[in-house]
């Protein structure tokens, strides 16, 4: 018997019979037996119910302990699954012909059997990927980027081309193929693409008999020639004997759904072209079972592509949970030492820790994408379900701390658990449906349909790009201290409605009035913390600085906020320092410098203290004129920096307005 597998079926009395026998193998815990991960293909550490194949060297070297320790078992829970014989095998048994006759490529090939061979199938032969991009803003390269990490969940080694300079040849020596491509102009190549196109359309191009391919196609549905070469490339590789196994998808400026609906089509299937080059159509959807699992093999990603997950051992974890319970209305924090693997989810100990440890324990459960399940994980405002447990760094003893708290700005219902409706109902104030204008529209084949500048339309979609409503609303520090603050998340989305030219004048004005007001963008403090949250939120932190820019100059830079930004601006251009106590001057007036008198900060700068004080007498001033505080003297006039042209060069050819 040849083992490709074992598994431990229910019913384990760990007697501990099988880790004596073969302890490399097996592990006895508390409740059944495992079998160790350093002996699995997947690298896992459970029951291998799934049924994942031992590595060829455990199975050629451990064979006999595996048979011992399945005849030890007193309950017979540990099952071997039989694979095919092994190479020297079926070399000693057959037959050597007396004459060499000629046999078919094709059926030299043994063929993979559907559900054990799964992952033999998935990493035995060439599982290479060639993926070559076309691209003009760096969409295109981007998608075959995230094509190349997802590959790897369905055994394939992918490599990302640029198409400039690469070597077309170089194609009909490869099985599967990617072509991912833009539409520059009307309906012209993409720079990098242009010379490599051309040679692929010359006599000089090689034929590609045998390669697989698919081919996704960017473009605006605004323009005539609508992937125009994405539909070139599709064609041309058929005409050179190239086999097309998934339609071309053609995608418009928003092509984040469509690419991820064809990458779930597309990679399975170039997956299923054996390591000899054999399309094996009766293994796609193995493939997509095999990848997909049980719901725990990958999750859904920012961009829509479902990535694998990538196992990891076994990691001690301290997990602090902030508590709220709302009829005795008191809070604290329970914390749980846990092990668990790393790849788990923070949403997965959640669920772990309510269903073994607690059952009072109250979160939003939900898909891995939710929006509503959002948390603060130490310090960080994260979706549970895409926050893995080794994603935090480990202490010095190697385990990790994990404090889980709700999200803040929000009331809290129990636990975890906050009311979004204050968020709702700001939202809702903001009145965020669409008021158009008439605009003129083209003619295309699907009909009169209004026209859009691509970078607006590109700049839009990427304003109210984010994952989470209430994790965008969360990540203000203003939000937690000014209960009438609409927050970024409306004022992003309000923005973005503003700036869309198919948006009514009367409208933009309205939403000009909403942004501008008390409770508009002139209460966000500062957008720093919003900008750390995560890559993609830079561009809404943009935005909002975008907006609170124009709000300040349509106001002319009056009142207190316009004054602030004005003198701060102007101290640094006049000398190259900030001066506080100008701007405190100026931004209060006569009338606030005389309302806030018993802060310290007025009497400071009436008696002219300034930071050349002794230490004696600066410790003096702390006491008779508190909050001064000790070295936050500000100076009454500041002397101009070294090479201060400089800072003034900057300022004439950045604003002239200073």
């Amino acid at each position: 018997m040849t083992i490709f597998s074992v598994y431990i079926d229910d019913g384990c009395i760990t007697c501990d019979a099988c880790e004596e026998a073969a302890p490399d193998v097996f592990e006895v815990t508390d409740d059944t037996c495992f079998i160790k991960p350093a002996v699995r293909v997947d690298g896992g550490f459970d029951r291998n119910t799934g049924q994942s194949g031992l590595k060829p060297e455990i199975v050629s070297a451990m064979s006999d302990d595996i048979l011992d320790a399945a005849e030890a078992c007193p309950v017979d829970v540990i099952i071997l699954v039989e694979g095919p014989p092994s190479e020297a095998a079926e070399a000693e048994e057959a037959p050597v012909p007396e004459t060499l006759e000629a046999v078919p490529e094709e059926a030299a090939v043994e063929d993979v059997e559907v559900g054990e061979g799964i992952e033999q199938m998935l990493t035995v032969g060439d599982r290479s990927l060639d993926i070559l991009f076309g691209s003009q803003s760096g969409n295109s390269e981007d998608l075959s980027a995230k094509l190349a990490k997802q590959a790897k969940g369905y055994g394939l080694e992918g490599t990302v081309h640029d198409m400039d300079g690469f070597d077309f040849n170089s194609l009909s020596g490869k099985k599967r193929v990617l072509i991912v491509c833009s539409t520059w102009g009307e309906g012209e190549m993409p720079d990098n693409a242009e010379e490599l196109w051309q040679f692929a359309s010359s006599d000089a191009a090689a034929r590609l008999d045998g390669v697989h391919f698919s081919v996704c196609a960017l473009g605006d549905t605004s323009y005539e020639f609508y992937c125009e070469s994405g539909k070139d490339w599709d064609r041309r590789l058929e005409q050179l004997g190239a086999t097309r196994l998934v339609d071309r998808v053609d995608c418009d400026v928003d092509y984040d759904s469509p690419a991820a609906a064809w990458a779930l089509e597309a990679l399975p299937t170039l997956a299923a072209v054996d390591g000899t080059g054999k399309f094996r159509e009766d293994m796609v959807d193995p493939i997509k079972d095999h990848v997909s699992g049980d719901g725990s093999g990958g999750a859904e990603g920012e961009d829509g592509f479902t990535l694998p997950t990538l196992l990891a051992a076994p990691m001690q974890a301290e997990i602090t949970i902030f508590r709220y319970d709302p009829v005795a209305a008191c809070t604290g924090r329970d914390t749980w030492m846990c092990a668990l693997p790393g790849h788990m989810s923070i949403m997965g100990a959640l669920r772990t820790l309510k269903d073994s440890q607690d059952g009072s324990l109250t979160f939003r459960d939900g898909a891995c994408d939710d929006p509503n399940t959002a948390i603060t994980v130490n310090g960080r405002l994260v979706l549970p379900g895409l926050a893995r447990l080794d994603s935090f760094p480990p202490t010095r003893d190697g385990a990790v701390r994990i404090r889980i708290e709700p999200l803040p700005g929000f009331d809290i219902v129990r636990d975890l658990v906050i009311d979004p409706w204050s968020l709702e109902r700001k939202r809702e104030s903001s009145k965020p449906w669409m008021v158009a204008a008439t605009r003129e529209g083209a003619s295309t084949p699907q009909g009169p349909m209004g026209t859009m500048d691509p970078a607006a339309a590109s700049h839009l979609h990427s304003v109210t790009d984010y994952q989470s409503q209430p994790l965008l609303h969360a990540s203000s520090d203003a939000v937690p201290h000014a209960n009438g603050y609409l927050g970024p998340a409306v004022l992003a989305s309000a923005w973005a409605r503003r700036n869309d030219p198919r948006t009514s004048p009367h409208r933009r004005s309205e939403i000009d009035e909403l942004v501008g007001s008390g409770n508009g963008i002139k209460a966000e403090t500062d957008l720093a913390p919003i900008r750390r949250q995560a890559s993609n939120v830079r561009t809404i932190s943009d935005a909002l600085l975008e907006a609170k820019t124009a709000t300040l100059t349509r106001d002319a830079y009056n009142g207190r906020h316009g004054k602030h930004v004005w003198w701060y601006t102007w101290t640094v251009k006049s000398s190259g320092r900030v001066n506080d106590t100008v701007i405190y001057r100026q931004v209060l007036g006569p009338a606030g410098l005389l309302g806030n008198l018993f802060s310290g900060v007025t009497a400071r700068m009436v008696l002219g203290f300034t930071r050349t004080g002794g230490n004696m007498f600066n410790g003096m001033l702390g006491m008779v004129a508190p909050p001064a505080g000790i070295g936050k003297m500000p100076q009454q006039f500041n002397s101009s920096v070294d090479n201060h042209h400089e800072v003034v060069a900057i300022f004439n050819e950045l604003d002239g307005r200073f």
